[in-house]
């Protein structure tokens, strides 16, 4: 694996080179839909497709989304949209034991989300593997009467250790010349509910010695008691993934069929299933084409299901939508937004080979558009008190701020400015640094949006820790007046009016592990998980925030991008950071 950490954007799409080949080549031109998905029969008479291509985006409902599944939903939904196409959102719930309803309603919320919906003409291309299994069930015969599948009653580890290696063939099982009509018998007998999980599968029969350990008659079949999410108790057998998929494509009339890069090796049984049941005449042609790109792999972040499930079972997180995990779910809690995702997923483009993407090009994209969208406010996320000695104790005056500055016709807010101030702790210090321009005594700087202010000096408690900045302001040096460029000052704070700022708590969250690729030293994971991959703490808000809801999205000015809470009240403002202003893990 290369690192890319640039723009590939230039770097021609293979794929849309692929189709519009295809296109040029009218290989669909004849192609017949039905308007729903069916077998040679039903499609036969269907009129010509209306769809000039047809993509789908399958997943499994054994989890929820994260941000290796965005690319892929840009990619097939983004393709169908831009080639008068249509894509099919299909959930392969082909393994009862591990999918529900839940993942289901998350998944297809969160590709909504992502702005995409299965629409076409008056098409609704929503679409269940189990509403197929009838339909693979009759594929199933169609193998076992062409002499293509059989019924093996090895045990599983027996299959296991006949398959043979990637050096030495596999051995043929002793019932592989089973007769047909046993097959067939069997077969209908696992259907009934008559044998045991695991006593027996169905296997296709193709070639043991096969160089493509795939090709080495794979189970297409197997007995799993288990009540499906959809289908209930109706069956107790269960298609393979990789039997299913090629005929959920067929079915559907899929033209091109867009997967990562661990199928490839799957692409030869992929086409034996197709042709198989194309010469059986239960599939017509043009029949579905695999094709294969890279599949993201992100630093800093793990996207193995597996290891999403541990971190969030053993507490490592706080739940599927904790802002920290890549979920999509987390995703928009933290505040990333679907415009983000298409610029990264247009930035990376795709590709053939495996490269690992940098982190800082996901967040970089987020940036840019938030950049553009987000409105301007301000807080104060380590509050310290200023005193301005030389104003009355009622001193009110109306600073005004741009709700944007790069989009004037946004107008601009009032802040007020008081007596009394908060400013950030981090902008003063008692003995400065070296090119430390903020507050300390002696000094001067701008209050931003406001008047330059002198700095005379602090006040302690009993502990030596300082709890006031005392300050003198000079007058006629208010931001926007003639006044306002009398005086050269090298620092501009920030600051809210202790009267009228509004409390709130910020989440302040990092990223999870500390290292690129997360356990690659020591082949553990869990230990690089990074210790401060979130802050709590209390802040100020501007008082323009009053009517802040879940989900608003603002600039903080000089902090980053922030996003309220979905959990947020008005009687506790929850705020979460989404990125920092820059990059800083660089």
């Amino acid at each position: 694996m290369t690192n890319q950490t640039e723009s590939n954007e230039s770097t021609p799409n293979f794929i849309r080179t692929i189709i519009e080949k295809n296109i040029s080549q009218k290989l669909f031109a004849n192609k017949k839909w039905a308007g729903v998905p069916g077998n040679k029969t039903h499609h036969d008479n269907g009129i010509q497709d209306p769809a000039k291509i047809r993509t789908r985006f399958p997943p499994e409902p054994n989890g929820y989304l994260h941000i290796g599944h965005a690319k892929s939903i840009f990619l097939n939904f983004g393709l169908a949209k831009d080639y008068s196409g249509a894509c099919h959102l299909r959930f392969d719930d082909t393994n009862p034991e591990k999918e529900n309803k839940e993942f289901v309603e998350s998944i297809i919320s969160d590709v909504k989300w992502l702005g995409f919906d299965w629409k076409f003409k008056n098409e609704l291309n929503l679409y269940y593997a189990s509403d197929y299994f009838e339909l693979m069930y009759e594929a199933a015969q169609a193998l076992i009467k062409s002499n293509y599948a059989y019924i093996d009653q090895q045990s599983i580890e027996e299959i296991k250790e006949n398959r043979g290696t990637l050096t030495s063939p596999g051995k043929n099982s002793p019932f592989r010349e089973r007769p047909q009509e046993e097959n067939l018998k069997l077969f209908e007998e696992m259907k009934e509910g008559k044998y045991s999980d695991g006593s027996m599968v169905l296997r296709a029969k193709i070639d043991m010695a096969s160089p493509n350990i795939n090709l080495r008659d794979p189970s297409i079949y197997r007995i799993k008691k288990e009540s499906h999410h959809r289908t209930g108790e109706t069956w107790c057998i269960y298609p393979m993934y990789t039997f299913a998929h090629p005929i959920e494509d067929a079915l559907e009339g899929i033209t091109h069929s867009i997967c990562t890069l661990e199928f490839e090796d799957q692409r030869p049984f992929y086409d034996w299933i197709l042709e198989k049941l194309f010469e059986s005449g239960i599939l017509n042609q043009p029949l579905p084409k695999q094709y294969e790109f890279a599949r993201l792999n992100l630093t800093y972040v793990v996207l193995s299901k597996r290891k999403l499930i541990e971190l969030v079972e053993n507490n490592h997180v706080t739940g599927w939508d904790d802002p920290r995990i890549p979920t999509l779910k987390g995703a928009r809690r933290r505040g990333y937004t679907p415009e983000g995702f298409k610029l990264f997923t247009e930035r990376i483009g795709v590709a053939k080979a495996d490269s690992w993407i940098d982190y800082s090009i996901l967040e970089d994209c987020m940036r840019e558009v938030l950049n553009s969208s987000a409105p301007r406010r301000v807080a104060v996320l380590d509050p310290l008190k200023l005193i301005i000695n030389n104003l009355p104790d009622d001193f009110e005056e109306d600073c005004f701020a741009p709700n944007h500055p790069q989009n004037s016709k946004l107008g601009n807010r009032t802040i007020k400015l008081t007596k009394e101030l908060w400013i950030e702790k981090a902008d003063f210090m008692e003995e400065p640094e070296k090119k430390f321009f903020r507050l300390f005594p002696g000094n001067q700087v701008r209050l931003r949006y406001g008047y330059v202010v002198t700095c005379i000096g602090c006040e302690k408690d009993k502990n030596g820790n300082i709890i006031k900045v005392l300050c003198d302001y000079i007058p006629d040096t208010k931001s926007g007046t003639p006044g306002a460029d009398s005086i050269k000052v090298k620092g501009n704070i920030h600051w809210l009016s202790t009267k009228y700022a509004l409390n709130a708590e910020v989440f302040l969250y990092d990223r999870l592990f500390i290292s690129e690729q997360p356990g690659s030293k020591s082949n553990n994971y869990l230990d690089d998980i990074n210790p401060n991959s979130i802050k709590v703490s209390k802040i100020k808000l501007e008082e323009n925030l009053i009517d802040i809801n879940p989900g608003d999205q603002y600039q903080f000015e000089r902090h980053g991008y922030f996003i309220c809470d979905q959990e947020s009240k008005k009687s506790h403002i929850k705020i979460n950071r989404t990125v920092t202003l820059r990059d800083t893990w660089k």
